[in-house]
């Protein structure tokens, strides 16, 4: 058996959900609005193609073919009212005949609407419970009580970010190496951080040079780094790399700046980029995540932060049916 770590990257089981590659695209309406710099491109993640899209997608082709692999029934997982991941989670549970249960912060919504609507198509059963904190005890208390029921729950965390999850952004590294040539940065949303330890793992095996900048959308910094060391350590076990081979932890950049008030609260310069985006390139952003960390970009532009000479990549991670919330 090989152990070369990108042999052992393409021999990870996974299911067929996303349609690849995505596209690469140049954001020139955007560079012009902001009086030139560097050139500005996307990644669109957003049009994937199953369910709406997004970065859970990649994620969830190999989480959930580990859940099949071990015969689950029923797929558990948590996020709030208008989750992105529960959105998806639920759409891959009714492609493969499975049952979804979702745990939700929050209140339910008098009439569902956005990623609440789509987990009633799919068909999902959905548990309130009151704060964040709740959802992990109440996932627990529901596989245990499918468990004793003689069901067989696969029980998904928060975002899908584990290290054989975040493995899906390692995969789409080298799904963009071999569209363009490796830009100088990436910027995109960070939330639970396998997307970003996914993205800074993928880009030390691929490109050695890609600098990485995950923008949050409600952690600190210091908490999201610590969240995606954990998990790079994860990938790095996984692939039979030595430690830290993938990260040193300096290579490690949050930008927290941008989360104004907090979670789903849109800021002035958030509001500004959905716009700019949607006017100048006819792309929509989210209000919760991608919005943030292009106005994050946006300003990196204006102040000079990045180099004329360089090239910046947003990775689009979807959302977008959260405009209609």
């Amino acid at each position: 058996m090989s152990t070369d770590p990108i042999s052992i990257l393409s021999a990870v089981p996974a299911i067929a959900l996303g349609h690849y590659p995505t596209p690469v695209e140049e954001l020139n309406g955007l560079r012009a609005a902001l009086g030139g710099g560097p050139r500005l491109f996307v990644k669109r993640d957003d049009s994937i193609g199953f369910a709406f899209g997004g970065n859970k997608i990649r994620k969830l082709e190999l989480v959930c073919a580990r859940a099949l692999n071990e015969g689950a029934d029923t797929l558990i997982t948590a996020g709030g009212v208008q989750s992105n991941h529960a959105r998806v989670t639920a759409a891959v549970a009714a492609r493969h005949g499975l049952r979804c249960l979702l745990v939700a912060n929050g209140v339910p919504p008098d009439k569902p609407t956005a990623n609440a609507l789509l987990d009633e198509l799919f068909g999902a059963e959905v548990q309130y419970v009151k704060s964040r904190e709740d959802r992990s005890p109440a996932m627990v208390s529901a596989a245990a009580h499918l468990v004793a029921a003689g069901r067989h729950p696969y029980v998904i965390p928060v975002g899908a970010s584990t290290p054989l999850g975040a493995l899906g952004y390692v995969r789409a590294v080298g799904e963009l190496v071999d569209q363009v040539t490796p830009p100088d940065v990436i910027v995109h949303a960070s939330s639970s951080g396998g997307t970003q330890a996914g993205l800074v793992a993928g880009c030390r095996l691929y490109t050695q040079r890609t600098q990485v900048i995950g923008v949050s959308a409600d952690d600190s910094a210091e908490s999201l780094r610590q969240t995606i060391a954990t998990l790079i350590a994860g990938i790095e076990t996984f692939l039979q790399l030595a430690p830290s081979s993938l990260s040193d932890g300096s290579s490690l950049e949050v930008e927290d700046g941008f989360c104004g008030d907090g979670y789903g609260i849109p800021t002035e310069a958030s509001r500004e980029a959905l716009d700019l985006l949607a006017r100048r390139d006819a792309i929509l952003l989210d209000p919760t995540y991608t919005a943030k960390a292009m106005a994050a970009l946006i300003a990196y532009v204006r102040e000079s932060r990045f180099r004329n000479d360089q090239t910046v990549l947003f990775w689009h991670t979807g959302g977008q049916v959260n405009l209609f919330a």
